[in-house]
């Protein structure tokens, strides 16, 4: 599986485009890995969808509306699986990053994406959400001082792992699981049959919306949607993760380590192609199902079932209650409700579980934010620097995340809910835009035998019809 600058006689051989980066050299694509071997490279994007749609904005709604926009969620989320594994399916095939490929088409593109998926994150909504919860649970405090704790913890944790995937990988294999123990419990006592019979009946509400004002706004719905599931420029770093898993032909690239206790590649993330052989054929098959089953398994079932089950609690308890006027209370609300109703340790466990699938969804979306910002610098600016590396780059960009977000919350702006909105709503423009360069690579850049078609490419044109819509009307609203 030596480098090749030109591919054997009698393969079939794609170039990805070298104007603006590198050209690939030629590769086998590694045999497939099992199941068992893979499982858990998509359970940092399932972590980061948990404690944003999950547990905040679609039961904020439901207490507001009820639940007949369950079947947007539920839509949302199966074409972010779509969109996820379009994302996986550039990875598999090159080792590169998907935005590396939307810099292979004109290098501002990546930068755009990058910048414009960045700037709401800086705001550390779930952080603040996080901290909010904890002083329901102590019965006291103040959300800032915890909030900042909490990023700076993260950030020195991030800071002397050796391999930064393996770390988060398994602080938010460890989250999740605790949150899918009070899900079950959950399910079992906060939920009776009514509640499940009007989350089925609410499905004879497809096609239809309520009134903009019932749910926030048309930037609450946008986030809410853009936000079943992972949302923004998080689904995108599904590629980082997936390269840093050691799948496909990112098991030819280089890992995020730390300065201080790994070892560094100077390396810049562009990728290799393999030739359209048998051969290749047959191990790409491999890794395509086993990469669709992880995703699907790990992200859409356990990831809307979280959804799911977290409205259908908001349903059976604050639907219809008058909420006080502090947009994060509604949690609060819950809570209490769960404790007039269940006893005083299910109020503390339903706070107990926010308060961690927010505090994972802070550690995902700064190690997310910082991936894609590393990837693209590197890639762009620094290609042949072995100075600066996507590794400093990652670490500088998680502290500036830090001192950035403590500055926002010092400054008085910390109301959680206000600042997801304004990172969930972003996110869906953010979408909307990438599901078209998603096409454009995956249909070009590709070799015949493995790129986008069928029923996955009418779906991503829904995805483009489904996000572009909600974007155009929030910029209609706010403009």
């Amino acid at each position: 599986m030596q480098d090749r600058e030109v591919p054997e006689a009698g393969a079939e051989a794609r170039e990805l485009p070298s104007r603006f980066l590198p050209a690939a050299k030629y590769r086998d694509l590694p045999e497939p890995r099992t199941f068992r071997q893979i499982f858990g490279a998509s359970i940092i994007l399932t972590a980061t969808a948990i404690g944003s749609g999950e547990f905040v904005l679609w039961p904020y709604i439901t207490s507001q509306v009820g639940l007949v926009l369950m079947w947007t969620a539920v839509l949302g989320f199966f074409m972010q699986y779509i969109l996820n594994m379009e994302i996986e399916r550039y990875t598999l095939a090159t080792g590169e990053t998907a935005v590396t490929g939307f810099t292979r088409i004109w290098p501002p593109l990546g930068v755009l994406i990058t910048v414009i998926a960045i700037i709401p994150n800086l705001w550390p909504g779930w952080a603040t959400g996080a901290a909010t919860i904890v002083t329901y649970v102590a019965g006291a405090g103040s959300p800032v001082p915890i909030a900042i704790v909490a990023m700076v913890a993260i950030g020195a944790a991030l800071t002397l792992s050796k391999v930064v995937y393996k770390t988060v990988e398994r602080v938010e294999m460890v989250l999740v699981g605790g949150i899918a123990v009070f899900l079950v419990v959950a399910l079992f006592v906060g939920t009776g049959l009514s509640d499940w019979a009007a989350f089925g009946a609410s499905f004879a509400h497809v096609g239809q919306l309520p009134p903009m004002e019932e749910v926030g706004g048309i930037a609450a719905l946008l986030g809410a949607i853009a936000f079943a599931g992972a949302g923004g420029g998080n689904n995108l770093v599904q590629s980082n993760w997936a390269r840093d898993k050691q799948m496909g032909m990112g098991q030819y690239m280089p890992r995020v380590t730390s300065p201080f206790t790994g070892q560094e590649a100077a390396a810049a993330g562009t990728g290799h192609m393999f030739l359209d052989s048998d051969e290749n054929r047959r191990r790409w098959k491999g890794w395509w199902k086993v990469a669709n089953v992880e995703q699907f398994g790990t992200f859409f079932l356990l990831g809307c079932g979280t959804l799911v089950i977290m409205s259908v609690l908001a349903y059976a308890t604050v639907f219809g209650v008058p909420l006080p006027e502090d947009d994060f209370d509604f949690i609060r609300a819950q809570g209490e409700i769960f404790g007039q109703r269940f006893g005083g340790w299910f109020q503390t466990a339903f706070w107990m579980a926010g308060a961690i699938a927010l505090f994972s969804t802070q550690l995902g979306i700064m190690d997310w934010v910082s991936r894609l910002t590393a990837d693209t610098v590197k890639v762009t600016f620094f290609r042949g620097s072995t100075k600066v590396t996507e590794s400093r780059i990652y670490f500088a960009v998680i502290w500036v995340m830090i001192v950035a977000g403590s500055a926002i919350l010092l400054s008085g702006t910390e109301e959680p809910l206000a600042l997801i909105l304004i990172s969930s709503s972003a996110g869906g423009v953010v979408m909307f835009l990438y599901s078209m360069l998603l096409i454009f690579t995956n249909r070009r850049f590709l070799p015949r035998s493995i790129r986008l078609g069928g029923w996955r490419m009418v779906m991503m044109c829904v995805a483009v019809v489904f996000y572009g819509y909600f974007s155009i009307a929030l910029l209609v609203d706010q403009f």
